[in-house]
């Protein structure tokens, strides 16, 4: 059976494989997921919940058919992340924007290294 009924509707437990492990979900059985999370993700921003952990019993009656459709395509441990992350996201970004209004300048770390004579190669005469 695996995580999708034969119509494609009802999320199912994942399946268990032979040595144990649980088989993963397939493309289209993500993308629903996702699509789950999206939609609760844009009910929380309508509602000016950041943490739906914290904030639960609001987050439950303000966007109870969205909840429901992220727990019922997603499992369990990807609704805990998902949610987590998203505070996570929040946290760092409200950082970034704090640090850019005090005048800090963003570090390019694109590069091979450090700079300066430790970083620079050993000239041969």
């Amino acid at each position: 059976m695996g995580w999708l009924s034969s119509d494609k509707t009802i999320a199912l437990a994942p399946e268990a494989s032979q040595d144990g492990g649980y088989i993963a979900p397939d493309r289209s059985a993500r993308q629903m997921c996702w699509d789950g999370r999206d939609s609760f993700f844009q009910c929380l921003e309508r509602n000016g919940i950041i943490d739906s952990v914290k904030e639960d019993e609001k987050a439950k009656k303000l966007c109870a058919p969205e909840l429901k459709e992220f727990e019922k395509y997603c499992a369990s441990s990807w609704v805990t992340y998902f949610k987590k992350r998203r505070v996570m996201e929040f946290q760092r970004d409200m950082t970034i924007k704090k640090l850019s209004q005090e005048g800090a300048a963003p570090m390019d770390i694109t590069g091979s290294g450090g700079t300066g004579p430790a970083a620079a190669p050993a000239s041969r005469s």
